[in-house]
């Protein structure tokens, strides 16, 4: 089961007391600044995690300016699209609410628990949209707990390590297919379970891209499978080897 730690008490809760149940999942931004982007990019992994455990979401953009803005840059991100928060009196109100904000955001959201996020400098956005995916690996390799400081050293080790990722998953799909390891499956939940830990999450595909003993057609599986939460378009170069 998926725990977050709720930032209003301190202590974890599940992010889904209800599994089956309708979620809504409510992101705050602030404006059009990449601290806003990481906000919406946690709450577009909290959507993918949740439902991948098989909970129905529903997801809310709260933002009082740059709203066509903020989502042309998170789409950029592969950050899937949000309704309007302003049309949540026309919606399903009842649903059990998780809100995502910057930490010491001013707004105060209403009811459920709250998943706070760090802030993230530079805050000059054009530079950082230069390469979006590479953009989206920096900020999963820090605890959003934790500040990000996404230098020109952060985005090219990110841009770099994409680049070697699909690669290598075109080179591991021609070999013949073998299922997800046990053990990997349950390492890669128990990461993203755990208050979505993304960089533990990341932490075990390096493991499975450097252990002897998977099979390619392994490797391969496990990255399409770790690839519905990150959203990296891993599987992008298929094909393109000669």
């Amino acid at each position: 089961m998926l725990r977050i730690l709720d930032a209003r008490t301190g202590e974890p809760v599940p992010a889904a007391p209800a599994r089956r149940g309708l979620t809504r999942i409510e992101a705050h931004a602030s404006g059009l600044d990449p601290t806003a982007l990481r906000v919406l990019l946690t709450a577009d992994l909290l959507v993918r995690a949740l439902e991948l455990g098989g909970t129905p979401v529903w997801t809310i953009l709260t933002a009082p300016r740059d709203q066509p803005e903020l989502r042309t840059a998170a789409d950029r991100l592969a950050i899937r699209p949000f309704e309007d928060g302003r049309d949540l009196a026309s919606g399903l109100g009842e649903a059990q609410a998780i809100h995502v904000a910057q930490r010491d955001s001013r707004d105060r959201p209403g009811p459920g628990p709250v998943m706070d996020v760090a802030p993230v400098a530079p805050t000059a956005l054009n530079a950082l949209l230069a390469d979006p995916i590479a953009l989206r690996l920096a900020l999963l390799a820090v605890p959003r707990s934790e500040p990000a400081r996404l230098d020109a050293a952060a985005l090219d080790d990110a841009a770099r390590s994409l680049a070697r990722w699909r690669r290598s998953v075109a080179g591991w799909a021609r070999r013949p297919s073998r299922p997800v390891p046990d053990e990997v499956r349950a390492r890669l939940r128990a990461a993203w379970e755990d208050d979505l830990d993304l960089p533990a999450v990341l932490g075990v595909l390096r493991d499975v891209e450097s252990e002897p003993g998977i099979p390619d057609g392994a490797r391969f599986e496990t990255y399409a499978y770790a690839d519905r939460l990150l959203a990296l378009d891993l599987a992008r170069d298929l094909g393109s080897l000669a």
